[in-house]
């Protein structure tokens, strides 16, 4: 009997890069449809929760589509849940972006700017726009989604913010920028989320993916 491919969503707020990642999840195999549907959302493998803009219109976007409790309740199933840049930032309690504002409350934390930074006495740019690495924080990424990844591989940032969960046992990459080292990475369960775009960060961006189709085959065994 012909094995069914896992039922990957790409959640549509308005906010997200969301043919970009849609794009990449076609090239290592896995179709994924573009919703903004949370009945489509709690049927699905796997939800992928992208992002680029202002956290609070973020949030207000999502609570409009009822997407926030349909995201809730997907982490609740085990399955995988992964975010992406801005998407990321959402899983967290709360952002400082242009006022306070609620997240989804799924990774207990905050998120903030990053501060000036300075490299050999010149000022750096922020947003952060570019390639820069992401370092293992125990010197391995063993056993988590990172595992078929190099540490010190350079991934595609953009952005001004940065989370910080409570629990650093979630943190499983870090990355410099100036006098800022912030969590690039995080694992928790089955969530996974990362502050760069894999799907602009070529051939290692990709094995992210990929990790994502093995995550979804699991989960259906």
């Amino acid at each position: 009997m012909e094995r069914k491919q896992p039922s990957v969503v790409i959640v549509d707020y308005a906010l997200g890069n969301l043919f970009s990642v849609r794009q990449a999840c076609a090239v290592v195999g896995l179709p994924a449809q573009i919703t903004s549907e949370p009945g489509v959302v709690a049927k699905a493998d796997a939800v992928i929760l992208p992002g680029v803009g202002a956290f609070g219109d973020a949030m207000e976007n999502l609570r409009r589509l009822n997407m926030d409790s349909a995201i809730r309740e997907f982490a609740d199933s085990g399955k995988p849940l992964i975010g992406i840049c801005l998407g990321m930032q959402l899983l967290m309690d709360e952002s400082s972006e242009f006022g306070w504002h609620k997240g989804l409350g799924l990774i207990a934390g905050d998120v903030v700017r990053l501060e000036v930074p300075h490299s050999n006495g010149h000022i750096l740019k922020v947003p952060q726009i570019g390639w820069n690495r992401i370092l293992p924080v125990n010197g391995s990424w063993g056993g988590t989604t990172l595992e078929g990844l190099k540490g010190g591989e350079y991934m595609y940032f953009v952005h001004s913010y940065y989370v910080r969960p409570a629990d650093a046992g979630v943190v499983i990459s870090t990355t410099v920028y100036g006098e800022n080292e912030f969590c690039s990475t995080l694992q928790s369960g089955n969530i996974f989320a990362c502050q760069y775009h894999p799907e602009r960060s070529g051939g290692e961006g990709l094995k992210i993916y990929r990790a994502l189709v093995a995550k979804c085959e699991s989960v259906k065994v």
